[in-house]
């Protein structure tokens, strides 16, 4: 429990009002002693314990209570008022104000024909019981005020964040929506055209050299699967909630492969288990390590050999490519973000990248990414 809230909780609540209860049965009794009451001392005392004990249980204190201390403050008069306050102030909170002056009315009129002794209409005591259960009263009606003020404010705020937190999801939405537009402009159109043109060109496969026409049909395949995952990308962003069923996970490393092959990498590649074996996000996150492995090779290391293996057999997924030095590619254009975005990616799913050289001159790019089953057991 928070130390700064512990006593707002009920139990302290009660405990609270159970000990102030028993100082008031307590200075009743030495009360009485004094006064010369002493062969009623045990009466009375008795009384107020039980009035303490009806005010004290929440079930009893709106029902029972009232009666009792009114019944007790008729014949035990001003000696018990401040029980007859304590009722009062609690059916003030409740909003129950004209019960708690009937409470009243009924105790002071029943005193009339109670013992002279301990009657609240000798002297000027009437005015001192006045002045008690008026203070109880107005206190009740303060503190019902306050905690209706309390509730209504706390509801305020909860709305206000419930209506904030709906503000920005909507203002999230629409940046989506307006990011998968700009992407959809600038990017769909062009690599349409990329497909088209390198279609066109591929229907005159016969009039080109056999490298040549090879190379055109790899480019047009990847341009194709690149709208594919443009497509997909775009209905993330308009509904992040949707599951793409053409995901990039159904896809297997070795036609990525097969893919760098053709286009003049050399891949050696070795899988060990089955691609079932492991959950779809996991091979869909092997899938774009091993792409981005091999785009980097292209990119900081042409012309060396590179090493795939992947595993994935229980308990974990494993992907390891590793490939020697070489020369940069002229062309190369490194965004930077590749690394950080396969991490965050192996991150989310439980799983270690590690991205360094390996010695000689090489690089290692590896990820473990563990299964569920696996990650349950371990915990």
């Amino acid at each position: 429990m928070d130390a700064v809230t512990w006593w707002k909780s009920p139990l302290w609540a009660i405990a609270g009002r159970a000990a102030v209860l028993t100082f008031l049965v307590v200075a009743i009794n030495q009360n009485s002693a004094k006064l010369g009451y002493e062969s009623e001392r045990l009466k009375l005392t008795l009384a107020a314990a039980c009035c303490a004990a009806c005010l004290t249980v929440p079930q009893l204190r709106l029902k029972v209570a009232p009666v009792v201390t009114v019944v007790f403050t008729a014949w035990w008069g001003w000696l018990v008022d401040l029980l007859l306050a304590a009722v009062m102030f609690d059916l003030a909170v409740a909003r129950r104000t004209r019960l708690a002056l009937l409470c009243a009315a009924l105790a002071l009129a029943g005193n009339l024909a109670g013992p002279r002794a301990a009657s609240v209409w000798v002297g000027q005591r009437w005015m001192s019981t006045l002045t008690v259960l008026l203070f109880g009263l107005v206190l009740g009606l303060w503190q019902g005020n306050r905690r209706r003020l309390v509730q209504t404010l706390g509801g305020q705020v909860e709305q206000l964040r419930v209506e904030t937190r709906l503000r920005e999801d909507a203002a999230r939405a629409a940046e989506r929506s307006r990011i998968a537009a700009e992407m959809h402009d600038v990017l769909a159109h062009r690599l349409s055209l990329i497909a088209l043109h390198t279609g066109v060109l591929a229907t005159r496969g016969a009039q080109l050299p056999g490298p040549v026409a090879d190379r055109l049909a790899i480019l047009r395949t990847t341009s194709v699967e690149a709208l594919t995952d443009l497509r997909e990308v775009l209905g993330a962003l308009h509904d992040p909630q949707a599951v793409a069923a053409d995901a990039p996970a159904v896809r297997e490393v070795a036609a990525l492969v097969e893919d760098a092959r053709a286009a003049g990498q050399q891949v050696a590649l070795t899988v060990t288990g089955r691609g079932p074996d492991a959950p779809t996000t996991h091979r869909l996150a092997a899938y774009r390590i091993v792409q981005e492995a091999l785009t980097n090779a292209r990119k900081h290391a042409d012309g060396a050999q590179v090493e795939v293996r992947v595993d994935y057999r229980p308990p974990a997924t494993l992907v390891e490519v590793t490939n020697g030095a070489g020369t940069a590619a002229s062309t190369a254009v490194d965004s930077g973000y590749g690394l950080v975005g396969l991490r965050e990616r192996v991150t989310a799913l439980g799983g270690r990248l590690d991205a360094g050289p390996a010695g000689t001159g090489s690089w290692r790019l590896s990820a473990r990414l563990p299964h569920p089953a696996a990650k349950d057991g371990s915990a």
